[in-house]
């Protein structure tokens, strides 16, 4: 069921402290809770819910705890320890009153991750409407942007072939004990010491005796493989649960390390051309940000993960197409590395590639040298987001991760906006009291 609206009492506890009375209600996070439009937020969620059941966790809390999360840095563990200790996160989440507990459970953030899965975009768009009304991005930064990629690494080790056998063997036998099949011989001994020994002796370059332990984990793959499709032969119950991890395992053992096409694993090995890390293993990102520094920096108009590695050049149509979409401004030009030559996009003579000499001049080849301030806004995405490391399971959590690491850039920058603005108030204000009175002669 749809969640209860949030709503305050205005009164006063003898039992508890009401939290505006023991925080500064000039505090960043305090001015910032009250930009953004909880209500509009709360409609657009509103369809994810059922008409049936209880009702849900107030939207504020989570959506304000996943936005914290993200523009401190923190884990979802860390951010529900600080919210209990930190009067200012429990007041951005909408608490009235000073709580000494966290009300509900850790993994209600990964649920709400899944529930909005698409509608992440959302908190995007908001930032990004947050930092035009706080004065922080003005309209015409967003006609003209840079476009780059990067790669959001994985939090898994890439898994090799010996990896990926001894994993299909054990899951099998698991699936096997599951469902009361009756296997002639488990090789779980057999398949453990070959993956064991295949690691080292490819770490030692003896890579015949690698090839050897590879060839002992397929055949005893096969083997279970076959004697399951035996044991199951004419149950349809049992044929229908082991279907899919039987055509996994199949495919893992039928296919090779330098293969063309499609492969099984959740990662993609990316090389960068980097000196320091040749190969990633993760997917890659697209990040779009305004070229011109706009009054509050660099924002993140657009960010979104691109599975299966395409080439960058083939994503520039889709990627400006929905930066336009999210902010509600045409592009007149874009800005690219050497990465995107050979681009699909719908006008080809408004995007400039960095090293082009035809069509470069004045303000444009002074907008063009800007294109590699992006590259500092993908390292502050990396070092103070999350985007250095995805924690989330599936295609799904790479999505939700690069957006959620985007949206937390944004809100930085405005918190950071509103410090300035702030320390000008009062530095004006200083002037003001210091100013000496004027002496009127007529008195």
């Amino acid at each position: 069921m749809r969640p209860k609206k949030h709503k305050t009492t205005g009164s006063n506890d003898l039992f508890r402290a009401r939290l505006d009375q023991i925080i500064n209600m000039k505090h960043e996070l305090v001015l910032l809770a009250g930009k953004v439009d909880w209500d509009w937020i709360d409609g657009e969620i509103a369809p994810l819910y059922s008409e049936n059941g209880r009702p849900g966790i107030e939207t504020r809390f989570m959506i304000g705890l996943l936005l914290l999360k993200h523009i401190y840095g923190l884990s979802d563990e860390e951010v529900c320890e600080r919210w209990v200790h930190d009067p200012y996160f429990q007041f951005f989440t909408g608490e009235e009153f000073f709580q000494h507990t966290f009300p509900h459970e850790r993994s209600d953030l990964s649920h709400w991750r899944k529930r909005l899965g698409d509608k992440l975009e959302l908190l995007l768009a908001e930032s990004l409407r947050v930092a035009h009304e706080a004065g922080a991005l003005r309209s015409q930064d967003l006609k003209r942007v840079t476009v780059d990629t990067t790669v959001q690494p994985k939090a898994i080790t890439f898994p090799t072939d010996a990896k990926l056998l001894h994993a299909a063997i054990k899951g099998l036998n698991r699936l096997a004990i599951r469902h009361g099949v009756r296997l002639r011989q488990s090789y779980a001994r057999i398949a453990k010491a070959a993956a064991m020994m295949a690691g080292r002796y490819a770490h030692a370059k003896q890579f015949r005796r690698h090839q050897r332990q590879l060839r002992i984990l397929r055949s005893r793959l096969g083997r279970i493989i076959r004697d399951i499709r035996r044991k199951i032969e004419g149950q349809p119950a049992l044929e229908q649960a082991f279907a899919l991890p039987l055509g996994r395992a199949t495919q893992i053992r039928s296919q090779q390390q330098r293969q063309r096409g499609w492969k099984l694993s959740e990662v993609e090995c990316i090389g960068k051309g980097k000196a320091s890390a040749p190969y990633e293993f993760g997917v890659k990102a697209s990040i779009v940000t305004n070229n011109r520094r706009a009054p509050g920096g660099l924002f993140v108009l657009h960010a979104s993960a691109l599975p299966d590695n395409p080439y960058d050049g083939h994503t520039l149509r889709d990627v400006i197409d929905r930066t336009e979409t999210l902010t509600g401004c045409p592009i007149e030009r874009a800005y690219v590395d050497k990465g995107y030559r050979g681009h699909d996009a719908q006008n080809p003579r408004r995007v400039f590639i960095s090293g082009q000499k035809r069509g470069v001049f004045g303000v444009i080849k002074r907008e063009l040298r800007r294109r590699s301030a992006i590259e500092p806004i993908i390292g502050h995405l990396k070092a103070e987001g999350h985007l250095g490391r995805c924690y989330l399971k599936g295609r799904a959590g790479d999505a939700a991760n690069v957006v959620l690491s985007a949206v937390g850039h944004n809100f930085r920058r405005i918190l950071a906006w509103l410090r300035y603005l702030l320390c000008l108030f009062l530095a004006q204000l200083w002037r003001t009291l210091a100013r000496p009175a004027s002496i009127n002669p007529a008195s």
